[in-house]
């Protein structure tokens, strides 16, 4: 009897053994000593060599990762796609530059900007290859969702009577450079005590495509201490101010599955206080709501679900006032935004911090660091209330998920 009794407990603590280190079946390019890596079904695989890469983006099927091959003193920056299946990288085009690209959101086809010209690829069998010109003079643009249309800004011109207006347009795919097919879209009325900037950037559509919400951006100076985030309905005839932030393209993030926007609020370039997580209904109707309590600081955040927010949170510093710039020593927070309720859920080490949360379906993914350090760890739990587990080691950078695309 004691034997048979000895031998559940055993297969039990294995059972629940075997759950705490089973791995996430997460896929994922990341970057590991400046080279391109995938992580798939357990495995890591270089996939380069000899290269300085960053920026790595899936196609919406995960068939090819476009990626940025730059050097160390940034006077680089070449584009090439990596053929998941025939294992191999190459370029669309010889000596092919930009500094942003984007993958359509329905088809292998690559949009990117050289110098302000926007360019698309065409296909050839079954890979992008050579290119076709869109649209000249572009400062920011993204892809409207029906993978048909781009959305572009343009900058404003600098006059004498002051910086003009921001204009928006709506180009089609195979525009090919004809003025008849740029059509306008918005004009954003700046004005240098209300709403200044003269360039939008960083546009993000609404999980029904009804809303993009994007950065106006000042002069550079400006820019590092305040940017406006905004909203324009999807026919360009609505058109809101949201509010003040960094310039920090993951500051801001539509909810998965309605059109609330959670953002960082906050002026000032440095991170020791005011930036906290604001969450606003769009369009506009009510006063939007602040959740980072008194005496802390948000730094990044995540949706987790429709109402769950998670946040990367530090303590204030308020008496900082001049020389080395203090770390933010960051940990996880989940925010319940229905019932307010809010927790820690990591617990990083001494001179250690969290960053960066992820979310790929019931999986929470971060990147843990120690302070003073650029590469580091990416952990991650199956649930809120998962044990954690390191995921990938000595890494530069968080990874780039691959997530499916879900059939409407």
């Amino acid at each position: 009897m004691k034997i048979r009794i000895l031998l559940l407990l055993t297969l039990v603590c294995f059972h629940f053994s075997s759950i705490a280190s089973a791995e996430a079946p997460l896929t994922a390019a990341f970057i590991r000593d400046h080279q391109l890596w995938m992580k798939k079904d357990g495995q890591e695989i270089q996939l380069t060599k000899d290269r300085y890469v960053y920026g790595p983006k899936w196609s919406y099927d995960g068939h090819f990762i476009g990626y940025i091959d730059g050097d160390e003193k940034g006077e680089k920056s070449d584009l090439f796609i990596y053929d998941t299946k025939e294992k191999e990288s190459y370029q669309h085009y010889v000596n092919s530059v930009t500094s942003d690209f984007k993958w359509a959101p329905d088809k292998n086809q690559i949009a990117y900007t050289d110098h302000g010209l926007l360019n698309v690829t065409k296909m050839k069998n079954g890979r992008p290859y050579g290119f076709e010109n869109v649209s000249l003079g572009v400062s920011g643009f993204e892809w409207f969702p029906n993978g048909k249309e781009f959305i572009v800004s343009a900058s404003s011109n600098l006059l004498p009577t002051g910086w003009g207006p921001i204009p928006l347009f709506r180009i089609p795919v195979d525009a090919n450079l004809d003025k008849d097919k740029m059509k306008p879209f918005y004009t954003i009325q700046t004005e240098m005590h209300d709403l200044f900037g003269i360039n939008a950037n960083y546009f993000k559509w609404s999980s029904d495509g009804k809303w993009v919400s994007f950065l106006v951006i000042p002069t550079a100076s400006f820019a590092m201490d305040s940017n406006t985030l905004s909203v324009l309905s999807s026919r360009g005839k609505q058109f809101q101010v949201v509010g003040k932030m960094l310039r920090f393209k993951d500051w801001f993030k539509w909810a998965p599955s309605a059109n609330e926007l959670a953002y960082i609020s906050g002026e000032g370039r440095f991170f020791v206080e005011n930036k906290k997580t604001t969450i606003t209904e769009i369009p506009i109707l009510k006063e939007q709501k602040e959740y980072t309590p008194n005496g802390f600081v948000d730094l990044d955040l995540e949706w987790y679900s429709k109402d769950m927010v998670i946040v990367a949170r530090a303590i204030e510093n308020k008496e900082w006032k001049e020389g080395p710039v203090p770390t933010m020593f960051t940990s996880l927070y989940s925010i319940n935004i229905r019932t307010g309720e809010q927790k820690q859920i990591t617990f990083p080490g001494t001179n250690e911090l969290d960053e960066n949360p992820q979310v790929v379906g019931p999986y929470l993914t971060w990147f843990r660091r120690t302070a003073g350090q650029a590469t580091g760890d990416v952990w991650v739990k199956n649930t809120l209330d998962g044990q954690e587990q390191i995921w990938l080691e000595n890494v530069d950078y968080p990874p780039t998920f691959f997530i499916p695309k879900e059939n409407p």
